[in-house]
């Protein structure tokens, strides 16, 4: 009883008082057929004759005799495919050879009415059918194929479901009909909606299209192809610009404003999930307005092929693509419908309404006058002579494979069945056995193609890829120029092939950014549209559009186009370059003159000038400054184990001993003038082993603090990749920089005082002026090193040991020339007063001269002391 009030509740059957009458009211009470009998029977429904407005019931009087406002040329040669098929299966030896099929068309009229009403009177075999009664006792029913939209589709497979009686779809494609609870009897040969987003989804990402615009409907196709789409290409790095959704009823002010949003959009490629009519108005809207190239890409070819046909769309459509099911030819239809004749299937209850609308005729007995300017049908007419537009895309022979898919399961069941030796026969079978054997389905069909069906009943196939293009002569049609393949599919990604490389325009919100530089997004904007950024020193992009630059390996650096990273070449400053020739050349210099000032105070040691101020501490002093000079040599070529151990500390050594030597030689003066009685203790600091005792506990400090440097943590070679980028400095890295910088702070210490001592001293009377230069050349030498940290922290690479080897000489060269060259210059040039009696006339004037400096100091003191009285 459940059963029954469900279905009429389908069929609008009220009972009661309510409404009076047969329940078929809504649906004419004659509708045209085409049977054919046979041992099997295969229904089919085809929405060949639209019913106007006034075949419909309003549920209020019964509704008139049938009237059709329009015939379908589609469908009806769809129907023609639906008994050819069955014809060359009923003469093949193979396939049911032993079986005949018959058929039963009937007309759906295009409405959800007349779809119903069909199918229960297939079922039930009744002109008014009842629900749950069947009249019918002759050859069994193995299928329904049909319907042509999903909305009929969706409510023929409720019902049949029920019954669990098999559905092959040819031509509805709604997403929902593959759920197999709602629909566990419905198959269709092409696949669903999702599936072709899915796939158009997949062009886009081929052609890197990454800026485009989705116009859907806003009913749930709409919104699940547009939701679909957008989950795929997000994570491909596409973003959309607008989201375009139109009413599935025609709207004209929805339309135009969509139209209005199009001009604005900077995006070219444009993803279409609409309707033909819909998609037309929206393409006669931008007619009226300047849009010009932008690509369409459909997942219904037949949308670009019905657009073509509107005068002037060329503006407008430029290298639009479709897409369309792979599916099966039926070889020799075409010869079949251009020999079609009325007179050959006089049981055809269709043709002759079919014949009048498809040639402009009327039937001679249908007029009982003759009309002026009527033209008659006279049933020779040829079909060859109105071929359907857009043969490519139109899919004609569309029931084709349905109906061998019918056959190649029944076949298969009754094969089983035979095998089995169960005795079944071709009238003794459930259509819920067939059912399960269509599901299982697998041929190849004449053409080559292998037909099968997943597990939600749809077809598992191809995509082929169709371009709209211009002929010379300024026509478009659809050329097919590749196809994609869900089944060679990697994860999401489905296969895209192409018969030839295509050029198609680009849809991007920024220009590419080349290798080298790296996005940087914009603020506020999706993540498409960014800026282009050069890559910073050290690092580099090799491909296009990379989100982030990456670093380059330690022992390389980035290109000048920072594209990709080349080796480092490893630098030091060598003897062979211009600078370290010449820095090792001064230092020869420098330890050569040091040497030849040795030489001629050696020859002349018996000298006055000489053996002024303690002639042993300048024999120290001079060979120290030699040794300081060739130290510098220790800082150039390619440093080493044993060159990172000896530069610095023996560098520390030898100007500990210089410095010493000067710091001895000014106490010396300075202790010279301090002597007022013989035997002091003053006079005995003044001999030579107290000089020398100043040099060698100085020196002995500091062999312990290098030494101590070096048992803790000594210096090594080091890889600088820092200073230069595209070098690697070969340098001595210093180890512990403590032991380091105590060592030059107990040089600089040194240096301090000696530099203080002499300054103080600077004013005391000598003969050869040694107090001042020894300040001058003290004062050269902190100068020179106070000048040296600043430029050796702001070095980089090997201009720091530059710095380091000039400060070095220069300091030498200070003290060299600052003590020893006025001395060199008396002793050489005017020898006349390195005698003993210019030196016992300079005492004598050095003398009188104090004698003078106190006088006045004491007048000067007894003048202030009786004003003060």
């Amino acid at each position: 009883m459940w059963l029954c009030t469900l279905l009429s509740v389908l069929f609008g059957c009220l009972s009661g008082s309510a409404l009076s009458g047969p329940r078929v009211w809504i649906i004419p009470r004659q509708s045209p057929r085409f049977d054919r009998p046979g041992d099997v029977i295969v229904g089919g429904s085809f929405s060949i004759f639209h019913f106007s407005d006034g075949t419909l019931s309003n549920f209020t009087a019964p509704p008139p005799v049938l009237k059709t406002s329009s015939a379908s040329m589609w469908s009806y040669r769809v129907a023609q495919s639906f008994v050819f098929a069955i014809e060359e299966i009923n003469r093949s030896a193979h396939l049911l050879p032993n079986l005949t099929l018959g058929f039963s068309i009937r007309n759906s009229g295009d409405s959800v009415h007349g779809a119903l009403y069909e199918t229960m009177g297939f079922l039930t075999g009744q002109e008014e059918p009842i629900p749950n009664y069947t009249c019918q006792h002759g050859s069994p029913q193995a299928a329904l194929v049909g319907d042509t939209r999903s909305s009929l589709s969706v409510s023929m497979a409720r019902l049949l479901g029920l019954y669990k009686f098999p559905q092959v779809s040819y031509s509805s494609s709604l997403p929902s009909l593959s759920d197999k609870i709602q629909f566990p009897s419905f198959i269709r040969t092409l696949t669903s909606d999702l599936t072709c987003s899915h796939a158009v989804t997949q062009l886009v990402i081929h052609f890197q299209w990454s800026w485009v615009i989705i116009l859907a409907h806003d009913d749930d196709f709409g919104q699940q192809a547009s939701s679909l789409a957008t989950q795929m290409l997000t994570p491909a790095g596409v973003c959309i610009e607008y989201h375009l959704h139109v009413p599935s009823h025609q709207s004209f002010g929805k339309i135009e404003e969509t139209v209005q949003k199009m001009q604005k959009c900077t995006a070219r490629v444009v993803l279409v999930f609409l309707s033909n009519s819909n998609f037309q108005l929206i393409l006669h809207g931008l007619l009226a307005v300047p849009v010009s190239g932008q690509v369409w890409v459909s997942m219904d070819t037949l949308h670009m092929a019905l657009a073509l046909t509107i005068p002037g769309i060329s503006q407008v459509l430029q290298g639009t693509f479709g897409l369309l099911y792979h599916s099966s030819r039926a070889i020799g239809f075409p010869e079949f419908l251009a020999h079609l004749r009325p007179s050959q299937t006089p049981e055809d209850m269709f043709i002759k309404k079919f014949w009048e609308f498809t040639f402009d005729c009327t039937w001679p007995y249908q007029n009982s006058t003759v009309t002026e300017g009527v033209q008659f049908c006279t049933g020779n007419e040829s079909l060859k002579n109105k071929p359907h537009p857009f043969p490519e895309v139109s899919r004609i022979d569309a029931a084709y494979t349905a109906v061998y898919s019918i056959a190649h399961a029944l076949h298969n069941m009754l094969a089983c069945e035979h095998q089995e030796r169960k005795g079944t026969n071709s009238h003794n079978f459930h259509s819920w056995q067939l059912l399960h054997n269509l599901r299982n389905v697998y041929f190849k069909t004449s053409d080559g193609n292998k037909i099968m069906f997943d597990a939600n009943g749809d077809l598992v196939t191809q995509f082929d890829i169709f371009q709209g293009k211009k002929t010379p002569a300024g026509v478009f049609h659809l050329v097919h120029v590749g196809l994609i393949d869900p089944q060679a599919s990697s994860g999401n990604k489905m296969m895209v092939q192409l018969k030839q490389d295509l050029q198609v325009p680009t849809s991007i919100c920024s220009e590419s950014c080349l290798p080298g530089f790296s996005q940087v997004p914009r603020l506020g904007a999706p993540h498409c549209c960014f800026d282009c950024s050069p890559c910073p020193e050290g690092q580099f992009t090799d491909q296009r559009d990379m989100k982030r630059c990456l670093l380059c390996p330690k022992e390389q650096y980035s290109s000048h186009t920072r594209d990709h990273c080349l080796p480092r070449t490893e630098i030091f400053l060598a003897f062979e370059e211009p600078l370290g020739f010449i820095l090792a050349l001064v230092a020869l210099l420098l330890a050569g003159l040091a040497v030849l000032v040795l030489g001629v105070f050696l020859k002349h040691r018996d000298t006055p000038v000489v053996r002024a101020n303690n002639r042993t501490l300048s024999y120290f002093l001079l060979i120290s400054l030699s040794l300081c000079a060739l130290c510098a040599l220790l800082f150039l070529g390619r440093p080493t184990v044993t060159t990172c151990l000896l530069r610095q500390t023996i560098f520390a050594v030898v100007f500990t001993v210089a410095v010493s030597s000067v710091l001895a030689k000014t106490l010396t003066v300075v202790l010279a003038f301090r002597v007022t009685r013989p035997r002091s203790r003053i006079q005995v600091c003044l001999s030579s082993g107290a000089s020398t005792s100043v040099v060698l506990i100085a020196s002995l400090i500091q062999v312990v603090l290098c030494g101590i440097w070096l048992i803790t943590s000594p210096p090594f070679p080091d890889r600088d990749m820092i200073s230069e980028p595209r070098h690697t400095v070969i340098q001595c890295h210093e180890g512990s920089g403590a032991n380091f910088f105590c060592v030059l702070g107990f040089l600089g210490f040194l240096a301090g005082g000696t530099f203080s001592v002499a300054f103080l001293a600077r004013g005391l009377p000598d003969v050869f002026n040694e107090t001042k230069f020894l300040t001058f050349s003290m004062l050269l030498f902190c100068s020179v090193w106070t000048a040296f940290l600043p430029l050796y922290h702001s070095a980089r690479g090997k201009s720091t040991v530059a710095v380091e080897i000039f400060s070095i000489l220069a300091s030498t060269a200070g003290l060299l020339g600052g003590i020893f060259i006025p001395k060199c210059y008396i002793i050489l040039l005017k020898p006349e007063k390195n005698t003993p009696a210019w030196l016992r006339q300079g005492h004598q004037v050095q003398h009188n001269r104090q004698c003078e400096m106190l006088q006045r100091r004491c007048v000067s003191s007894g003048e202030s002391l009786g004003s003060s009285l």
